[in-house]
């Protein structure tokens, strides 16, 4: 295709254009990229940066999971381009976070786990949280009870009924992340899941999933049958 023929047919298809005109869903990793860096490099268009900087760092998940030095030390991205990225992943955590408070997550399992992969798909120990529900299946709040290394982290089943029952609430999801990147559970993540669930049962508490989180990936231990 000639030079000329085809950033014709880029301008044409701005990203840009394209969100406002089918949805921010039609675009690829690519273009959504461009409309957040806004211009590319001299003599390199902002699409073609894009695909540069998805092939570098692997993915768009690469990109922003990046640390700072690796981030900034590339051509074309800096401080400011950091900084912007980062708020505009704890925005959509966060919007997901309200999302979440006000539809069942029984009903939405899919944003469940998207918010569970933003919080913690990045961390770099294991991080074990505690969603508390009420009785309609909507969520309270979340929090993280217990933290552990990169490859354990140890659970006490009595603490988190405790917190449930000071919220009042009348089921739980639990949620723990791999930072291996590996969502498939061990065996000790099925022993500490049968001994909350235990716990729970005391109290008539719901244990209503336990969603293991991996780097892009995650597996649901209702999906499994195991609960």
């Amino acid at each position: 295709m000639p030079k000329e023929i085809a950033m014709l047919w880029r301008d044409n298809c701005a990203p840009r254009e394209k969100l406002l005109k089918n949805g921010a869903m039609t675009l690829s990793d690519s273009e959504l990229l461009a409309i957040f860096l806004r211009t590319g490099l001299p003599g390199v268009h902002v699409m073609d940066f894009s695909v540069q900087l998805l092939n570098e760092f692997g993915s768009l998940y690469g990109l922003i999971s990046a640390d700072y030095v690796q981030f900034c030390h590339t051509k074309g991205l800096g401080l400011a381009k950091y900084a912007q990225l980062q708020a505009a992943v704890e925005l959509a955590r966060r919007f997901l976070g309200h999302q979440l408070a006000e539809e069942c997550s029984i009903n939405n399992p899919l944003l469940t786990r998207e918010y569970l992969q933003g919080l913690l798909a990045q961390r770099d120990r294991e991080i074990f949280v505690v969603m508390f529900l009420d009785n309609q299946n909507r969520v309270i709040y979340h929090k993280e009870m217990f933290s552990g290394t990169l490859s354990s982290v140890e659970v006490h089943p009595r603490e988190i009924v405790r917190e449930a029952l000071k919220s009042n609430s009348a089921a739980i999801i639990l949620a723990h992340n791999h930072p291996s990147g590996m969502a498939e559970p061990s065996l000790a993540d099925r022993q500490v899941t049968d001994k909350v669930r235990e716990a729970c049962l005391l109290v008539d508490i719901r244990l209503l999933d336990h969603i293991v989180i991996g780097r892009g990936t995650s597996v649901s231990f209702a999906e499994r049958g195991w609960i």
